[in-house]
């Protein structure tokens, strides 16, 4: 699944226009910054800022695995490393995942039943557990993103799993099966 720097900079511009009907004026949007073989948000990121979307990066806490997302006012900003050597954007606004309209999750693999893999840490799946206790939470709406081939036919599934909307790839977004359900 090696992909070159060349193949790998063509996925991240593709995935950015295929963003766009996402990218709304006002929108509160979490993004990531990219970890190894994680496909990068930079052109989609700075796509959505100019077209006065919300940007806002997750925060890895001291304590407990629950993020909280720091609005990216001004990507020359001030960055710093967490624990795990991510850079995090410096800022003084704050919020929780329930006042974000959408989270582009990070992925390593996905399945087409809204199935992800992540780097691990569960962080996503506490962030987002309130989704998975009231039916009516349909905000914010989880969109993986990943390179195509990093599909899968089906990933092993805890209970604690927070499953997909959404996959976003180079080929496009489509739903997943369990938002279809």
């Amino acid at each position: 699944m090696a992909l070159s720097a060349v193949q790998r900079r063509a996925a991240e511009a593709a995935v950015a226009r295929r963003a766009k009907p996402l990218l709304k004026r006002g929108r509160r949007i979490a993004a990531y910054t990219a970890v190894g073989s994680e496909l990068s948000l930079a052109p989609l990121i700075r796509l959505a800022r100019a077209r006065g979307v919300e940007i806002w990066l997750p925060l890895v806490p001291r304590r407990g695995r629950r993020l909280r997302f720091a609005r990216l006012d001004d990507p020359s900003g001030q960055w710093r490393a967490n624990r795990y050597g991510i850079q995090e954007f410096v800022s003084r606004r704050h919020i929780g995942a329930q006042r974000l309209d959408l989270v582009l999750l990070p992925l390593l693999g996905f399945d087409e039943e809204g199935g992800r893999l992540g780097q691990g840490g569960g962080y996503y799946d506490c962030t987002l557990a309130f989704r998975g206790r009231r039916r009516q939470w349909k905000k914010p709406r989880l969109i993986g993103v990943a390179f195509a081939c990093q599909g899968l036919a089906r990933l092993p599934r805890e209970p604690h799993d927070v499953l997909l909307d959404a996959i976003l790839t180079e080929q496009g977004l489509r739903r997943s099966a369990a938002a279809a359900s």
